[in-house]
């Protein structure tokens, strides 16, 4: 079989991304908006470019392992052809579903993805709000696919394409995409519900490309109060490192301090984000709960 080379889609993007951001500054300023914030859109772009440098080395390291399980566990052989990419443009962003859904009921992958979270703007420059640590943990969640038999250069290269795919919604410049697009593929709208911390809202719209797995498994809100952005507890900082590992350490602080049972520490690192072993925490469906009992 012959393998095409694919380009690191991402890098080659890089100029698209500050053109376009630049764009949206000009426009928010001429609106008024107040979507931006120099401090925030500066640590945004900070954490971006840390991602893409430790991308170097977590990408070798996963196409390592996607290399090995293809070479010695594959139960298929899926060619190079226009039917296997229609397949895994599919398949790949149902694995993106349930690894972004996990990223927020298990706080050992949320420590990492709470990094896109932690702005309270929304824009373009969110969207670059990156992890530095998540590339080096979430790979796991797809290695049932070169066990099926998809070669690795076709998963990273599908993997790309759905992270270049969710940038452009990350803007409240577009509020609404026709009711047919709306209804299959996530948008600016589907997004900023899952950035808000409203509670209706919390924990919603997990979707990469299309919003239908959110409706098929129940975790899908439609945008109708306007979102507020940021954490349920905001982290008050712009500085890149305390951005990057300030919820690995809380976390570790938790399990590790905690007067309790080994078996409830180690829970620290499986239960949802707000969860604690004495009952006092408050999670998402809590808040969620009393949001419903109120309205």
């Amino acid at each position: 079989m012959e393998i095409p080379e694919i380009p690191n889609l991402i890098h080659y993007a890089i100029p698209f991304f500050f053109f376009t951001l630049i764009i949206e500054i000009i426009v928010d300023a001429r609106e008024k908006n107040n979507s931006y914030e120099t401090k925030d859109a500066i640590t945004s772009i900070t954490m971006g470019l840390g991602n893409v440098f430790l991308g170097l080395i977590s990408k070798g390291l996963v196409f390592g392992a996607f290399i090995l399980i293809y070479d010695n566990f594959r139960l298929f052989t899926i060619p190079f052809t226009w039917w296997a990419w229609v397949l895994i443009l599919f398949v790949e962003d149902f694995t993106y579903y349930w690894f972004h859904r996990t990223s927020h009921e298990s706080r050992f992958f949320w420590a990492s993805h709470v990094v896109h979270h932690s702005s309270q703007h929304y824009n373009l420059s969110t969207a670059l709000r990156q992890t530095w640590t998540g590339s080096f943990l979430s790979f796991v969640f797809w290695l049932w696919l070169p066990l099926l038999g998809f070669h690795p250069v076709m998963i990273l290269a599908q993997m790309s394409i759905s992270l270049l795919y969710q940038y452009w919604i990350h803007t409240e410049l577009i509020k609404k995409m026709p009711t047919w697009f709306e209804a299959i593929f996530n948008t600016p709208s589907h997004h900023r519900v899952h950035h808000a911390t409203n509670p209706q809202y919390l924990d919603r719209n997990h979707a990469g490309i299309f919003i239908i797995w959110d409706k098929l498994f129940g975790t899908f809100e439609p945008e109708v109060e306007k979102p507020i952005y940021g954490l349920t507890k905001n982290i008050g900082t712009f500085n890149p490192l305390y951005v990057a590992f300030h919820e690995w350490m809380a976390m570790f602080k938790d399990a590790f301090m905690s007067k309790t049972s080994l078996g409830k520490r180690l829970l620290y690192f499986i239960k949802p984000p707000g969860w604690r072993h004495d009952g006092t925490g408050i999670l998402a469906d809590d808040l969620r709960k009393e949001w419903e009992e109120h309205k």
